[in-house]
């Protein structure tokens, strides 16, 4: 079997000089190998292709058999890492928190252990007939959060 944090350290370190970053790396006791990766630009299969055959020349299937997948992590994939988080500060996100509460809102900010989002909520004030739409900023723990990804509207 493949052994996973060798492949890990290699992949990290073959990212090295490139904004592109690792969010998930599998490897089942087939070994079939999923390798998923990030940037803070985008991702281009002839990236993905680059990758791929510098795995096949550091770990060579004459060795061990093994099949690979190299991909992007995907606009609407969830958050795995916390760069992807970092890379998404101002932009609108969708959070599903572990009590079951679904948020959208914008990453305005992260601290050591939360993600700070704006939001908005409709309360009804007193004397009105109508809710009123507020704006609220809400500190949420990374513990908290059972899924996080990039909100697309179209």
């Amino acid at each position: 079997m493949i052994d996973k944090q060798k492949l890990e350290d290699f992949v990290t370190e073959a990212l090295a000089e490139t904004d592109c970053f690792l969010t998930d790396l599998t490897v089942s006791p087939q070994n079939d190998i999923i390798v998923e990766i990030d940037s803070d630009g985008s991702i281009d299969i002839d990236f993905c292709s680059a990758l791929s055959r510098r795995i096949e020349e550091a770990f060579p299937r004459d060795d061990e058999d093994y099949t690979l997948e190299v991909g992007s992590a995907g606009l609407t994939a969830p958050f795995k890492v916390r760069r992807q988080w970092e890379k998404n500060i101002g932009n609108d996100i969708e959070l599903l928190t572990r009590d079951g509460r679904k948020l959208y809102g914008r990453l305005l900010r992260l601290t050591a252990d939360a993600a700070v989002v704006e939001t908005e909520q409709k309360t009804r004030r007193e004397g009105m007939k109508r809710p009123v739409v507020e704006r609220l900023e809400l500190e949420i723990p990374f513990a908290d959060v059972k899924r996080a990804s990039y909100d697309l509207k179209f």
